[in-house]
């Protein structure tokens, strides 16, 4: 029975296999770069600048370049609150429409809600398409390249970070030359309060781990990570799907009646796509950074399910994943519960308010077990209670030197209090 349900995976796999080198192929040919601008001056801007930049690499498409952040005095409105923006370039499949409607869903998420009868006024984020390759568009929702590009001092001036040499379609000009004749007298100055993510004009780190996967417990901020190094190292994102899951919610209500079908769907969603990324050449990226490793359905299960169950399971694991590639560098991030609890209940998930600290305990104890059984692998541990990477660019920066370093096969740890639980 075990060797039809492995024989059956396999058959569905190739199937999908052969349809999914199909699409990509359909897709190398048909990616598109649109120029976004973020903007925001109510709450916590920077943080939601970052949120912004996640949902947009999650959605829209692969950010290959961004600026630096600048203030700017408001346009059009007189307030006491500055705004933050930056621009940023995606790759992307979608067309101009989709696009909009991309973000207008993600400026929602993000807590935007907007007037019947729009003027100017503060944001909690405003996102604006400014250029969709070369297209010139003109409809009642949608004007490409936006039509006050060309006038805007804090739209052209971090533009010219990215873009100085793209030529505006309509009014044959470089971004460099219209920020030259800019008549607007607004004030834009670089961020200077400490919070702002490296500019792409920064020197690039070095790849020297091809394959690197972030782990940790609930809460650590490895999706985030993960994210950022993508676009700091132009590398292919792999993000774990765990919103899909239908059974995640039911089982953080009812653990034991939902423990093996958690974490079976898991596992199915986990192979397939390691297996789609991994596997498959891709033209534009010789680089992959994921948000999890496929251990991670062996520890989750050892938590919660029966001891004849996760033996089956486990069998069900090994012969599934044998074929994949393992991480050039697996790091994992590391907070006490008490952190992760803090950091779980401000992201506001509300099936996962009632996780306890026991259990997060209990995982953190589980992987670092597991990490120190990892055969032939580098491990990095990094203590992030301390660190803030997503607002702080001192610590990505200091991230970002911890993934230059030469590590052996085994564990190695940094910036740690951690050293003694291990």
């Amino acid at each position: 029975m075990l060797l039809l349900v492995v024989q059956s995976v396999k058959n569905v796999t190739n199937g999908l296999q052969r349809y999914e080198n199909f699409v990509s192929l359909h897709k190398i040919f048909s990616m598109s770069s649109v120029v976004l601008i973020l903007g925001a001056n109510i709450g916590s801007c920077l943080e939601t600048l970052a949120k912004a930049r996640l949902l947009l690499a999650k959605r829209v498409g692969v950010i290959t370049d961004l600026s630096a952040i600048y203030r700017s005095e408001p346009w059009g409105f007189e307030s006491e609150d500055w705004f933050y923006n930056q621009v940023v370039r995606c790759e992307t499949t979608l067309s101009a429409e989709a696009v909009l409607s991309t973000i207008l869903t993600i400026e929602t998420e993000l807590g935007r809600v907007r007037n019947a009868h729009p003027a100017y006024q503060s944001r909690v984020i405003d996102i604006d398409i400014l250029y969709y390759n070369d297209a010139i568009i003109s409809s009642d929702n949608l004007q490409i390249p936006h039509k006050h590009l060309h006038s805007r001092r804090f739209v052209l001036v971090p533009l010219n970070d990215i873009a100085p040499n793209v030529v505006h379609p309509i009014l044959k000009k470089t971004t460099a030359e219209l920020l030259e004749i800019c008549e607007d007298t607004i004030i834009v100055e670089p961020c200077r309060d400490g919070a702002c993510p490296v500019s792409s004009t920064a020197t690039t780190p070095s790849k020297k781990y091809p394959y690197i996967a972030i782990e940790g417990v609930i809460g650590v901020g490895k999706t985030s990570l993960a994210t950022m190094l993508s676009e700091t190292f132009d590398a292919k994102l792999v993000l774990e799907n765990f919103d899909t899951n239908p059974f995640l919610p039911k089982f953080y209500e009812n653990p034991d009646k939902y423990a093996f079908p958690v974490e079976l769907s898991f596992m199915a969603e986990r192979f397939q796509q390691l297996q789609d990324h991994l596997l498959s050449p891709d033209l534009f990226h010789d680089m992959v950074v994921s948000d999890y490793i496929t251990e991670k359905s062996l520890i989750f299960a050892g938590k919660t399910l029966s001891d004849d169950m996760f033996a089956l399971y486990t069998k069900l694991f090994h012969m599934i994943f044998a074929s994949l590639p393992k991480p050039d560098l697996l790091v994992y991030l590391y907070a006490s519960p008490e952190k992760l609890k803090q950091n779980i209940i401000r992201r506001g998930r509300d099936y996962e308010q009632n996780i306890e600290l026991d259990y997060l305990a209990q995982l953190q104890d589980g992987y670092l077990e597991h990490l120190k059984t990892v055969p032939h692998q580098r491990v990095l541990i990094l203590d992030v209670n301390d660190l803030d990477f997503v607002n702080n660019p001192a610590d990505y920066r200091q991230v970002l030197l911890w993934l230059q370093e030469d590590y052996p096969v085994g564990v190695s740890i940094r910036n740690l209090g951690v050293a003694d639980e291990l």
